[in-house]
This record gives C-alpha cells, structure tokens and sequence, in this order.
C-alpha cells in the first residue's frame, strides 16, 4: 500500500535503524546478567492430535516454536503488528488468527475484493519476512505413526519433546543453556493445560534424548492477552503442514519461513540444511 491510501497511516516497514538495532540486540552480550535468557519462545500448533479419526485432507500434526531475542521482539516486531492492525482496523484488539484470516470470519470478513485481501495479506507476509526470528518445527505424520504405534503414540508429546530438544541445542550455540528461557503456548482450556505443563516437566527433567535437565519454564497465556508472538506463531503452522502434505505445491508462505528454520551453517546458509534439523518430520519415510 502507498503512504496515504485510502487515507490510512503508511504501513510499518523495517528501518534501517531498526534492522541494525535487531543486529546488534542478538549479538550483544552485555545486556542481560540475571537468571532470564535473552530469548523468548512461542508456541503455536495446527491440526489435531488425535489418531482415532484423522482427516485425509490434513492428516498431520505440527507444532511450531518461534524464538525470538527480546530485545528485537520488543522493539521492532511488537510495534511493527500494533501499527498494522492500527492500518487496517482502527485499533488493536484483533487478535490476527489464521483460519479467520483465511476463512474470512468475524473481524477478518472486512476484505473488500480479492485484491483487498491480498494486499493485507502482503503487508502481512511482509512484517513476517522481516522479522528476524528461528523457527523449530516438528510434524508428525498421523497415518505413518497410528500404521507403526497404532492408537499408543501421543503426536503432541512426540512434537514437544522433539521441538525442546532442538531448542536447547540452539541456546547451546548461543550460549544461553544456563539461563532460564520461557515457552509461552495459549491456553486450551484446564484439562489440555494440566498435561501438557505434566509432559513439559518431564521433558525439562531429563526425559529427553540427552538425558539432562533443560532450563525452561512454560507459561500459558490467555487468547485476551493478544501476545504478538502467539499471533505470529499461529501464522507458521499451517504453511508447514502443507509443505509436509503437498511437497511438489507452490507455498508462498514457506518459501519465506524457509530462511527462519534453525539450520546447520547458521545465518550464513539459511534455507539450507534445515530439513531434519529446525524442521523434523516424524516418522521418517
């Protein structure tokens, strides 16, 4: 959208100054001496756990960690989301989900046309690219596990093992394995909750693959909060079951997530050897 269209506020973009304040955030090492790590993570999943009935056009589970350097999370990317909702709805109390967006339901059924929507989907694909942040996904492939396990594996379980895993070996590069890094997930409701804090701690204490205790503390929170990161997370999700699904299918949206999946070479080689390694798919075929 050009600055002054339809008389909205131009459009957040990424200055330069915010981009080298980004930079310089997620390689500064003097900023934060207490027990906190400089990172923090969001959760978000898409499709359901369950084996009983799964549904053929979707028959994955993924469960997408975001992390973010705080520093940036709370100088650029914050702002960058209040400003678009603020372009588009007069203020901010959308909470920007994917399958309203898609569906075109409650405060998303505003698009205009095809070319309304798309634009606002632009805009948001944009702030997405820009964001500098790692993604860790884990897939689970409903059919191949129910085919080998029947109804006995938990796909959520296996995910999160698997995502905190991969988590941990990032904060080890990092070198923030000692601190204390939280895992923000949204609330489900009181039974959901329960057990996955209860398959959180086990993790945490030592039922990993390592063997060891990992430093995190999970925090749920509530849909009303309208946590930026929550809301980013929710946009990952899908577009990686679908490349999981339809390997051969154009995905915009994973074309630009490609480049955010914790890799072996670093920000050097991103979009490359992310494939088993910031991006897991169980079981594999």
């Amino acid at each position: 959208m050009k600055d002054g269209e339809a008389g909205q506020l131009p459009l957040f973009e990424f200055s330069e100054e915010n981009v080298n304040v980004s930079r310089s955030s997620t390689e500064s090492s003097d900023e934060m001496h207490d027990e906190f790590g400089k990172y923090i993570v969001y959760v978000d999943k898409s499709g359901d756990h369950g084996l009983s009935s799964i549904d053929p056009n979707y028959p994955v589970f993924v469960l997408a960690f975001c992390v973010f350097h705080k520093r940036h999370y709370s100088e650029a990317i914050v702002p960058s989301l209040e400003k678009f909702k603020f372009n588009y709805f007069g203020h901010d109390q959308v909470v920007l989900h994917e399958h309203e967006i898609r569906k075109e339901k409650g405060a998303f059924s505003f698009f205009k046309n095809r070319d309304h929507k798309n634009q606002f989907m632009t805009g948001l694909s944009g702030i997405v690219e820009k964001s500098n942040f790692i993604l860790i996904s884990c897939t689970i492939d409903k059919r191949e596990l129910k085919k080998q396990n029947g109804n006995k594996s938990n796909p959520y379980r296996l995910a999160l093992r698997f995502c905190m895993e991969t988590l941990y070996e990032f904060l080890q590069e990092k070198g923030e394995e000692n601190k204390k890094t939280h895992v923000v997930v949204e609330c489900r409701g009181k039974k959901e909750d329960r057990e996955l804090e209860l398959e959180f701690r086990r993790i945490c204490d030592g039922s990993n693959q390592a063997g060891i205790q990992l430093p995190f503390d999970v925090v749920f929170s509530d849909k009303k909060t309208m946590s930026s990161g929550l809301q980013l997370a929710d946009l990952v999700a899908r577009p990686i079951g679908l490349k999981v699904i339809r390997k051969e299918q154009r995905n915009k949206a994973f074309d630009i997530l490609k480049k955010k999946f914790y890799c072996d070479g670093g920000r050097e080689d991103a979009g490359d050897g992310y494939e088993g390694r910031g991006m897991k798919v169980y079981p594999e075929t």
